[in-house]
């Protein structure tokens, strides 16, 4: 049913088959935890939906805008709105564009469907390497959201890595 929401409004494919892979990792790696396997695997199709009107740092927020008038729950629309990257503060919100709060994940299975998308590149599975590589080019070697990530991918899959610098 999640699926045929996201081709009702109108995602591109590529968009789907990108909330397919991000929900088969999300499962994968939602057995580790005690958690809400279906509010994981609806969260993660549905992580993305707002990428039918915008490819924009703020579709999450437009994605909880179309859930809610779809009578969403606020869980999913939790997991919507806090999946992009490992989170946004208050403050990184405020600089980029986006209201004035905190878009970080807070329970398990926001943390999980988060990290699940950094993990996949499109379709593809890729490894933390890759991501931090890939952020430490877009946002700089610095950027807090690099010590979130590392956070983020110590809480969800067990691993702790350490940045040489």
């Amino acid at each position: 049913m999640t699926l045929e929401i996201l081709k009702q409004v109108r995602c591109h494919p590529e968009v789907i088959e990108h909330s397919k892979a991000v929900s088969k990792k999300a499962l994968e790696l939602a057995r580790r935890f005690d958690v809400d396997t279906e509010l994981v695997k609806t969260g993660s199709i549905l992580h993305d939906i707002g990428r039918a009107k915008t490819n924009g740092i703020d579709h999450g927020i437009v994605g909880v805008k179309i859930l809610e008038d779809l009578g969403f729950p606020e869980e999913i629309l939790k997991i919507v709105e806090r999946h992009v990257g490992a989170g946004i503060t208050a403050e990184e919100a405020k600089v980029i564009g986006l209201p004035p709060k905190d878009y970080l994940p807070v329970s398990m299975e926001e943390k999980i469907v988060a990290h699940a998308d950094n993990l996949i590149h499109g379709i593809k599975e890729v490894d933390i390497d890759f991501v931090i590589k890939k952020w430490q080019i877009k946002r700089g070697y610095d950027h807090p959201s690099i010590e979130r990530l590392l956070k983020l991918h110590q809480e969800v899959v067990g691993e702790s890595i350490s940045l040489d610098k």
